[in-house]
């Protein structure tokens, strides 16, 4: 038997706090429960010259969306290989998550691991976005910027890492814990991990594309937690975004059958509350309305001819983030 968790939004100030400390919620890890604010942004970084970098790092615009859903022999041999080092740059950011860390000084490190492994940052300049990682804190969905407010005890923090080398991206991202976190958001990392997981399990030559949001918003919903609508995962390749759209929840519309060689993100966005976003006034950071937790898992995905293949699994062959593996 399971013992009842009372939820982090029915914890009075006055009460002991969830983690065990002994004190006083209010005196303890209240703090962490106050919306996510803006800090200071530091320069941009610089990439050296002998990096290969895409169209967009020096113009600052976007994707050029026209490329085959259907990749080559070669360019998934390339996003292999490209893919693999996503994973390993994520797992090894990840690992500096802690308290007191800024979410710059995280992003300093994924621009400085992908430049020591001969890749771009792909993020850098994508549509003019400044800084080479997304961090979105707490109730951040995604596409959160990294500055200079340091993580506390209690935050969770989704890491998003995009490589660029060999010509093609390999797009990846996990939830981490800071410190010691309540089990309410211990739960929703947990089963966005599990959404993710059920997607995946569903891919295959022949398949309609929203039965992959269904998988998700089915286990989703089951478990109480809403399916953020706004985003979506996307075909990837030698272009950063493609055509191709892969809904994170049911939708009819959606009929268009996976085929062998096709590669895509999945990377549901799982809410506490209100799925629903609003926009920050610098037009990446996108919030819940209601100011609840969201987490967020992504992998880059190769059908095969009898399933998928993920291609930013960790050179260990495991995810990363929290949560357990799937």
């Amino acid at each position: 038997m399971t013992a009842a968790v009372t939820p982090l939004s029915k914890v009075r100030p006055n009460d002991p706090c969830w983690c065990g400390s002994g004190l006083k919620f209010k005196r303890c890890h209240k703090p962490t429960t106050e919306r996510v604010a803006p800090g200071a942004l530091s320069p941009r970084r610089p990439v050296p010259d002998t990096i290969e970098a895409p169209p967009w790092a020096a113009t600052g615009g976007g994707s050029n969306r026209d490329e085959p859903d259907v990749k080559s022999a070669d360019v998934i041999d390339r996003m292999r290989r490209t893919g693999r080092l996503a994973g390993d740059v994520l797992a090894q950011v990840g690992a500096a998550v802690a308290p007191g860390v800024t979410t710059d000084e995280l992003d300093e490190l994924c621009h400085t691991l992908t430049i020591e492994a001969g890749a771009y940052p792909s993020p850098l300049n994508y549509n003019g976005y400044k800084k080479s990682l997304c961090t979105s804190v707490n109730e951040v969905i995604c596409h959160g910027i990294p500055d200079s407010r340091p993580l506390r005890d209690g935050d969770i923090v989704n890491l998003d890492v995009t490589c660029f080398r060999e010509g093609v991206n390999g797009d990846t991202n996990a939830t981490f814990f800071v410190g010691s976190v309540d089990p309410e958001s211990q739960r929703l990392v947990r089963i966005t991990r599990e959404c993710l997981s059920e997607a995946i399990a569903v891919v295959r030559p022949g398949v309609p594309i929203n039965a992959i949001g269904r998988a998700i918003q089915d286990h989703a919903e089951g478990n109480g937690l809403g399916v953020v609508r706004a985003f979506i995962g996307h075909g990837v390749g030698e272009t950063f975004h493609t055509d191709l759209a892969i809904p994170h929840y049911y939708d009819p519309r959606a009929t268009k059958a996976l085929q062998e060689g096709m590669v895509f993100t999945i990377e549901p966005m799982i809410t506490v509350g209100d799925w629903r976003h609003q926009l920050w006034d610098d037009d990446w950071t996108a919030t819940t309305v209601d100011g609840k937790r969201t987490a967020q898992f992504e992998h880059t995905l190769l059908v095969t001819a009898d399933g998928v293949e993920i291609l930013t699994l960790r050179a260990d062959g495991l995810w990363s983030g929290d949560g357990g593996q799937p």
